[in-house]
This record gives C-alpha cells, sequence and structure tokens, in this order.
C-alpha cells in the first residue's frame, strides 16, 4: 500500500527572501488615507512620526511588487521557517468528504501563531532607526507575545496594552509577555489620556482593540524614542506575512495540487492576507479562479454587514482616516473568545478587494466555531486557537458542500496559531457555558451612521 505524503517542508535555501505587495498590482488602487484636520492623503513623513520609516515607505508603496526581506530578519525567519503545510487526512475522513483539505500550520512558530512574521521586521527597522521602545496593543495576546519576543531579539523595551477582557480571560499569554521582558497594562486603563476619558464615560468598559490602539499610539506619540507597531489592518504587516502564502504556493507544487479555494480567519486582515495575497496575484493576472473566503465573527461582523466608509482605526481619533470596511470605531464587541478577531475595521487593501469582488467573507458563531475546533483536535491532533476556529469551520462548510457532488475540491487554510493557552475557552464550550452573540441591523446602522 502507498504511504500516503502529509507534510510538506521548504529547505532552507528555498525559504522566500522577498516580501509580496499586492498593492503594486491591484487594478483598483485603494482610496488613500487621510489626515484627520486637513483631509488630504497621508505622507510618508506623516506616517513615519507614529511607525518606522521603512514601514511608512511600505504602507505607501503602490509600484513595487517584490519588496526584499532584511538579512537580520531572514535570520529570524530561518529559526523557524518554513512552517509545516499538512494535508489534512484525519478531518477528511472524519467529515467523509472527498474534498483534499491542506493547512498552512503557523503554530509552529516560537510564539505559537503567524504573528511573529511581521513583528520581527518591525522592530528590525524601529532598532535600525534608532528607537529605544516600541509599543503596541493585542486582543487576546499572541500579536502581543510576537512584539514583545521581538523586541528582545533586537534590543528594545516593549510596552503592550492588552484589551482589559483578554487579559482577565488569558492570562498565560500575559505572562508570556512578561517573561520576554514587556510591560503589559490592561486597558482602557488610567496611563493615558484616551484611557482615563473612555474609563470617566464607560466605567466598566471591558475594552476593545480600538481603545487598546488609542493608548499604544498616545504613548508612542508622547515618549522620546518610541515607535509603535501595529498587528493588523495595516498594509505593511500585510506585507510581511505573504511570507505564509509564498511557502505555501511552493509547497502545493510539492504536493502536486493547486487550492480551488484559500481561507483564513478575519480580523483586521494579516492571517487573511498572509495566505490569501500570493496565490490572488495570480487571478488578478487572470491566470487562476481561486476563490478567497475570510471567516469573521458573527459578533463582529465587518465584512459581511458593515459600512464601506472613512474611518478612524482607533476609538479615540488618533489614527489616520481610513477607507474600510467598519462597524464604527467606537464598536463595543461582545467578550468572545476570539480576542483576536474583535475588530471594528477591515484593512483597506482587503476592503478594496473585498469592494472588487476579488474575494469573499462569511461569518461564524462563536458555538460553530469551537465545534469546528475540537472536530480538528479530534481528527489531526492540534488543538487551535479559537480565532483560527473560524477558519477551519468555513474550511469544513467548503468540504461538506462535496459530499453529495463527489467533488475533489481542494481547500487550503491558515491555521494561524495553537489553542493551548486557550484551555479555559474550551472548558466553557465543553461544560455548555459558551453562547454566540449577533447584533442587530439596527445597532450597525446606529453606530456607523456619522461615519
Amino acid at each position: 500500500m502507498a504511504i500516503k505524503q502529509k507534510r510538506f517542508m521548504l529547505a532552507e535555501s528555498d525559504i522566500p527572501t522577498r516580501w509580496y505587495n499586492i498593492q503594486a498590482e491591484m487594478l483598483n488602487k485603494p482610496a488613500p488615507m487621510l489626515n484627520p484636520k486637513t483631509k488630504e492623503p497621508v505622507t510618508v513623513e506623516e506616517l513615519s512620526k507614529l511607525i518606522s520609516l521603512q514601514a511608512a515607505r511600505q504602507e505607501l508603496n503602490f509600484t513595487d511588487a517584490w519588496i526584499d526581506i532584511p538579512e537580520p530578519v531572514l535570520d529570524m525567519y530561518r529559526y523557524y521557517r518554513s512552517t509545516p503545510l499538512v494535508r489534512a487526512y484525519g478531518l477528511e475522513k472524519a467529515l467523509g468528504t472527498p474534498a483534499h483539505i491542506y493547512f498552512k500550520n503557523e503554530s509552529a512558530s516560537p510564539i505559537g501563531s503567524h504573528k511573529l512574521n511581521s513583528a520581527l521586521p518591525q522592530a528590525y527597522y524601529c532598532k535600525e532607526e534608532g528607537a529605544t521602545n516600541i509599543t503596541t496593543e493585542t486582543g487576546a495576546g499572541q500579536w502581543g507575545c510576537a512584539l514583545s519576543y521581538a523586541s528582545k531579539v533586537f534590543g528594545l523595551e516593549c510596552a503592550v496594552y492588552q484589551v482589559k477582557i483578554s487579559y482577565e480571560q488569558k492570562p498565560y499569554r500575559r505572562s508570556v509577555m512578561q517573561a520576554f521582558g514587556a510591560q503589559v497594562t490592561p486597558s482602557p486603563s488610567m496611563s493615558t489620556r484616551a484611557g482615563k476619558d473612555i474609563l470617566t464615560k464607560y466605567p466598566n468598559h471591558q475594552g476593545s482593540l480600538g481603545t487598546a490602539i488609542s493608548e499604544a499610539v498616545e504613548l508612542a506619540l508622547t515618549t522620546p524614542g518610541c515607535k509603535y507597531s501595529l498587528g493588523s489592518v495595516m498594509s505593511h504587516v500585510s506585507l510581511h506575512q505573504t511570507i505564509i502564502g509564498l511557502e505555501a504556493e511552493l509547497q502545493m507544487q510539492m504536493a502536486g495540487e493547486y487550492p480551488d479555494v484559500v481561507i483564513g480567519c478575519f480580523g483586521g486582515g494579516s492571517n487573511f492576507s498572509g495566505i490569501a495575497f500570493p496565490f490572488m496575484r495570480h487571478n488578478i493576472a487572470g491566470e487562476r479562479a481561486t476563490r478567497f473566503v475570510a471567516a469573521e465573527p458573527e459578533s463582529c461582523p465587518k465584512l459581511t454587514r458593515g459600512k464601506f466608509c472613512y474611518d478612524f482605526g482607533d476609538e479615540s481619533g488618533y489614527t489616520p482616516l481610513m477607507p474600510m470596511y467598519s462597524l464604527g470605531h467606537n464598536f463595543k464587541p461582545a467578550n468572545i473568545h476570539a480576542g483576536g478577531l474583535r475588530y471594528h475595521g477591515a484593512g483597506v487593501v482587503v476592503s478594496q478587494l473585498l469592494k472588487d469582488k476579488l474575494m469573499e467573507a462569511v461569518d461564524v458563531s462563536q458555538l460553530s466555531s469551537f465545534e469546528a475546533g475540537l472536530l480538528f483536535a479530534k481528527s489531526e491532533g492540534i488543538v487551535p486557537a479559537p480565532e483560527s476556529c473560524h477558519a477551519i469551520a468555513a474550511a469544513i462548510e467548503e468540504a461538506k458542500q462535496c459530499i453529495p457532488t463527489g467533488e475533489e475540491k481542494v481547500i487550503l487554510f491558515c491555521l494561524s496559531g495553537h489553542g493551548l493557552m486557550d484551555m479555559s475557552a474550551y472548558d466553557q464550550f465543553i461544560s455548555g457555558s459558551l453562547g454566540n452573540y449577533t447584533i442587530s441591523d439596527a445597532d450597525i446602522m446606529k453606530n456607523v451612521a456619522n461615519l
């Protein structure tokens, strides 16, 4: 009997040395981000007051399709890249589907998620440009852990504002950040003007990524030698994450297949962009007709039910105005356990791609996501992060559609991280104490009416 190959790895010499910049090849470029005071397009100079100069240049680069990865960053990538591409034979068998299911296992990084792919270059650029400190926000904590580690690698001090509900729900991610030497503060806090204003208005505010971004941005703008770093939404973050899809493309060649559908969970867009954009370039060129599906939480449906408009990336209005699908920057998300997906808006590039119908979006309920996560754990032996469970749920639905037709559809999804620090959430699901959260059309309309 022939042995079925399950795991595909690249040789170190085959790891991509350039990121793919989809902005350069999009037929319809995204509308510009705007300075909220002047309403003029934001410049590299303006952005570099907040983030590193190199990141600002990458953010507004609409001409270069390929951007070299700095050698010190490549050196760190080689510690854990390539990550495995895995044929999910166990999941296929459990579903009884003829579909071929593959997943790119980004949980194999040192901090257990895809977030390190952007944390390393962002920390490197800040250090090269003379920064001494770096600050950020984090939801569930994957990004905070990644930047805390990357900061230590390149000799920077790191301050993390973690969404308060996640700070309380996920204490071990907080411990990991602290183990890497970061200062971790639950947000909203009394340490910034933005935090004080939010708590004055809403004393029991459990936090959101929008509030945490406001606090981190304020700290960066008021502290000498400090730069801000964002883990999703921004175009330069999506750029860095394309290392995922570029590897996956080579690994799918090793498997002798090409995906009919590519799926990623969706909060602000970093994980979805990373797996999807390298494959999407072939659709843009007219060479392929792959479908791309972003799986977001039902309780935070910015892609499926949000409004395309200019909105702030944070609650207090410190960031540029961005053309995005949004639920409103003052949206207060439900306290679901997929903390990394509780963001009110979508990235500028992803929003334009959705507007142009180059991708699709589905929303997934919390209970459906954990049901999918447990099935995956039982069949593949990996406990996925609650965020990743949304991509798994979408992949399962695609695979089920093949059962009555017998279609051997090739499905690729990104396992963005493991859930070994999220077991309290699984405990609650297994005990029956978790529920679903939805938001009414009336509440959405009320929230976006003034945008």
